[in-house]
């Protein structure tokens, strides 16, 4: 993002930090209770997070180094129901928790993430490569492929799966995926991760422009 005074999840989007608006995601559907696993400059995200009123919120330090997948293990003694939302810090989406939850709950499997078909950082060139003739131009189309939007939820069984520094991407979802213990749940609405200070301008003209996409779509 280059800016190493403060955490991704600071990076503000109409004055407030990202993190503030992934929590008030939650907080719209009625979710309302909150760990943050905290790492890199954790101090300055429990500060800004300590000034939230109505939310409950529990901070956790779980290490600078913590790969996703251990960030998760060590809360494992702070999880008491048996289904908990997860998601990382850093992507705003329109997903209906709710119907997350319900189709979760029908397939009964340990995991559910929320898939997406995000648009191409790039523009597409077709070319009759016969000829060698330009036939059309398409500007960031959707991708064909659905990918990992980083809405989740679990069964507190996932903790069996989960190994103190595992990449959650990497280790654990395999565990899972060889047990068919992994279900996906799509998403055609409205989904953007902030990956580099671009993301932070085109989130910030989105809300200059009242455009709050995260929350005016109903995700199917």
């Amino acid at each position: 993002m280059g800016n190493d005074e403060i955490p991704k999840a600071l990076f503000p989007i109409g004055g407030r930090p990202i993190l503030w608006h992934i929590m008030n995601i939650y907080a719209c559907c009625g979710f309302k209770d909150f760990i943050l696993c905290l790492g890199y400059k954790g101090d300055r995200i429990k500060e800004y997070c300590c000034r939230i009123k109505g939310w409950k919120i529990t901070f956790v330090d779980t290490g600078l180094e913590t790969n996703t997948g251990g960030r998760i293990k060590k809360i494992q003694h702070l999880i008491k129901d048996d289904l908990f939302f997860a998601t990382y810090g850093d992507g705003l989406s329109s997903v209906n928790l709710n119907n997350l939850l319900r189709f979760h709950m029908c397939h009964e499997r340990v995991a559910t993430i929320t898939v997406v078909r995000p648009h191409s950082r790039f523009g597409i060139v077709g070319v009759n490569f016969g000829t060698g003739l330009v036939t059309h131009f398409e500007e960031k189309p959707i991708l064909d492929h659905w990918i990992n939007g980083g809405f989740f939820v679990f069964n507190k069984d996932v903790f069996g799966y989960l190994k103190e520094n595992d990449i959650l991407e990497k280790h654990s979802f395999k565990r899972l995926l060889i047990d068919r213990q992994i279900s996906a749940f799509k998403h055609r609405g409205f989904w953007k991760c902030m990956d580099t200070y671009k993301d932070n301008l085109e989130f910030n003209e989105l809300w200059d422009k009242n455009k709050l996409l995260w929350l005016g779509e109903d995700g199917k």
